[in-house]
């Protein structure tokens, strides 16, 4: 069940626009693909990586970010905007099993046009971490949530 790398983290922004064109023209990064959620989001990436992921964030987010991802903070502004972080890694029952031994909480997700299988769990400070595993994995798990069922909603 080894953790392979950091993945992406997700801020949550009041102006989704402005924040991606700030990375965009400021630093560099560029718009990718990203699944469709059914809700606000944008992908950044640094070469093939997409490594920065945005979202709607604040007190109105959408229904289906809310059934999806949840939210922890409803703030716009400093290191409260960082909804969660994502590692790559393997073994998904193995780290089911290391979880639940541990009793450590967690939520099943899957992202059917990415082919991953996802678990959200929160650290002792409260910090959403996201694992991802490669849906080759899924052996008979059924994800509590699905991407492609949630309802559509207008695209970004």
């Amino acid at each position: 069940m080894p953790l392979t790398y950091m993945e992406h983290f997700l801020l949550q922004a009041e102006d989704i626009e402005a924040t991606k064109d700030w990375y965009v023209d400021v630093l560099g990064f560029r718009v990718g693909p990203h699944p469709d959620f059914k809700f606000p989001v944008y992908w950044l990436y640094l070469g093939d990586r997409d490594v920065l992921h945005l979202t709607q964030g604040g007190a109105k987010v959408t229904d289906n970010r809310m059934k999806y991802l949840g939210q922890e903070s409803q703030a716009v502004r400093g290191s409260g905007v960082i909804d969660h972080i994502a590692f790559r890694t393997t073994g998904l029952e193995d780290m089911i099993a290391h979880l639940k031994k541990h009793n450590v909480e967690f939520k099943e997700r899957q992202v059917n046009d990415q082919g991953l299988y996802q678990l959200f769990l929160f650290d002792p400070n409260g910090v959403k971490v996201e694992l991802n595993f490669d849906v080759s994995e899924v052996k008979g798990r059924k994800a509590e949530i699905m991407a492609s069922d949630l309802a559509d909603a207008a695209p970004n």
